[in-house]
């Protein structure tokens, strides 16, 4: 085999074994072998071998009824990646908080809730909400977590809430999008309501520069 060729089909496997993956992930009851075959378009034996590259990488793993699910390195990958995503927010993030007098945040979708990944106080306010970077909520309540369920509709407008987090605070949120592989949204949370037609323009702006920054 001439090197051309080898390196086609180091490349193939290579692409199997992402889809693998992704297939996987986007599967929460997890996938058989023959499933995963199927929906790969190639034989069982092949699915075979990318499963046991994979597992032991950690990428993936077999549960008790023998179905793929997604393993504790792909975990590992994803924790050292959040650095970089929060390191590529800050600017923005700064912005919007000087902009708008209230804390900004950027918050993505960890294990089906929402993780605030990135926080900014505004350097001129006397009071200001104190929200950790690690938060979590349900992405049913408060405004980060409705921005990114209505992003998965496609909705790229702000979405604003009232005290459903943390009694007496307002939320305005936008979500993330065209980052291949992320859910996320950008915000801020204040004590005092927030102007939604000047503020949501503002987080809707970071959260395109952070799009830009990101992709």
């Amino acid at each position: 085999m001439d090197t051309a060729a080898r390196a086609g089909e180091t490349a193939q496997t290579l692409d199997r074994g992402l889809r693998l993956l992704h297939l996987v992930a986007d599967a929460p009851g997890g996938l058989t072998v023959t499933e995963a075959a199927n929906r790969l378009g190639i034989g069982r034996a092949a699915v075979y071998r990318l499963v046991g590259a994979l597992t032991g990488h950690g990428m993936l793993r077999r549960d008790g009824a023998g179905k793929l699910r997604l393993g504790a390195g792909v975990l590992h990958l994803a924790r050292r990646a959040q650095p970089l995503l929060a390191e590529g927010a800050l600017p923005a993030l700064r912005r919007l908080a000087e902009q708008t007098g209230a804390t900004a945040h950027l918050t993505v979708v960890e294990g089906g809730e929402g993780v605030a990944l990135a926080v900014v106080e505004p350097s001129w306010t006397s009071f200001h909400v104190a929200y950790r970077t690690g938060s979590r909520h349900p992405l049913e309540r408060g405004a980060a977590g409705r921005a990114i369920l209505a992003g998965r509709s496609g909705a790229a407008g702000p979405v604003s809430t009232s005290g459903e987090l943390q009694s007496g605070a307002y939320g305005v949120a936008a979500p993330v999008l065209g980052v291949p592989g992320l859910e996320a949204s950008v915000g801020v949370v204040s004590l005092t309501p927030l102007d939604v037609a000047v503020v949501g323009d503002q987080v809707t702006v970071a959260a395109q520069a952070i799009a830009t920054a990101l992709a």
